[in-house]
């Protein structure tokens, strides 16, 4: 019997590939012990408010979650001083790059990006149909100039990454304000800023300001990264609510559970888990920095919590004898970067495991 028919585009996409997870390389290598370090998740896990408000959730969840998300719109809507309606809650922020996808796109229309960036955004494209076009980045960073000649009449769609994933750059104010000031009313702009609590330097963008003055501006933010729910998925999006309505008009019923609804209300009220998150980041890039240095390793700077690093040959056997000694990373192989790596900041004792364990790779050891 042959297989059922897969539409040609659908057919054209690579399955996401994510970090290995722990129980993978502890059955395949058969050792304890291991530290990940290839998923941009914060180390020092949610808040302990998330955690307890989980326990007491716990009996209700033999009854659907609250579809609208009221608490959680409102708890955002105070936390960000704009109205309820500039506000959609997705089943993580990658929930909401499909339903932009589905709203702004059909066949013969385009979507643009940089190169590399988030592998989710070519996703929103071809699932619709629409032409993708990828610019190549500047400095590591997105060419907000070069994406700008790029688009035309039939440009729905341009997602910018904000500090950029996988190199962990920026675009300044400046540049932004540049770039919008060139992008015409067809085309909405969507600002993904998994990483925006990361970000230290001063220059960076007030995004929701755009929001405020009901520009065809989306702002994706996550509580993944910082707020350390990766698990429970949860990610919104700031929009002004012409388009907070389409995606309404599109969103799956039910889609963000009760208990990550839940958490992140709660991790919310806790006025520590940004900045303590944020401090020990910005502490484990610096220690991280002056180790390639020490190695002789050229690594970019990063806003976000994660670093790439040119490890100067094949990326893939440095990553394999990391893992066989109990070490995940990642590679940008798939990136068009052939011998860099991708770190993610962890604990203290867990960069200098990488560390310890990346100088014995690199010997050979």
């Amino acid at each position: 019997m042959n297989p059922p028919r897969v539409p040609p585009h659908v057919d054209s996409l690579v399955p996401y590939e994510p970090g290995k997870p722990i129980e993978e390389v502890e059955r395949e290598y058969g050792i304890t012990n291991i530290i990940k370090l290839a998923s941009n998740e914060n180390p020092l896990g949610p808040s302990s408010l998330a955690l307890d408000a989980i326990r007491q959730a716990l009996p209700n969840l033999g009854q659907y979650p609250d579809g609208s998300c009221y608490a959680l719109v409102r708890a955002l809507a105070r936390h960000w001083d704009v109205e309820p309606e500039n506000i959609a809650v997705g089943n993580g922020s990658d929930e909401i790059i499909h339903y932009l996808g589905i709203v702004y796109l059909q066949p013969g229309d385009t979507l643009l990006t940089g190169d590399p960036s988030f592998v989710r955004y070519k996703s929103a494209a071809v699932l619709n149909q629409a032409e993708f076009g990828a610019v190549d980045l500047k400095d590591h960073r997105y060419d907000l100039d070069a994406i700008a000649e790029r688009i035309t009449e039939r440009t729905r769609l341009v997602f910018i990454a904000n500090p950029n994933n996988p190199t962990g750059t920026m675009v300044g104010w400046k540049a932004m304000e540049r770039f919008l000031e060139r992008v015409p009313e067809q085309t909405v702009v969507a600002i993904d800023e998994a990483y925006y609590e990361y970000v230290e330097h001063s220059d960076y963008p007030r995004s929701w300001q755009y929001v405020r003055e009901g520009r065809n501006v989306v702002i994706l933010r996550t509580f993944s990264k910082i707020y350390a729910l990766a698990g429970l998925r949860v990610g919104y999006a700031l929009a002004r609510p012409e388009i907070i309505r389409a995606i309404h008009q599109v969103r799956e019923p039910f889609n963000v559970n009760s208990l990550a609804q839940t958490a992140a209300v709660a991790s919310l009220q806790d006025p520590e888990q940004v900045s303590r998150s944020r401090r020990v980041n910005s502490e484990g890039r610096e220690y991280l920095y002056q180790e390639f240095r020490r190695l002789g390793l050229p690594y970019v700077e990063s806003q976000a919590n994660f670093v790439i690093v040119d490890v100067k040959r094949p990326c893939r056997p440095v990553f394999q004898g990391l893992l066989q000694r109990g070490v995940i990373v990642r590679t940008c192989d798939n990136f068009g970067m052939p011998t860099w790596i991708r770190v993610t900041v962890g604990t203290p004792s867990d960069n200098e495991r990488f560390i310890r364990e990346l100088e014995a790779v690199l010997r050979g050891g």
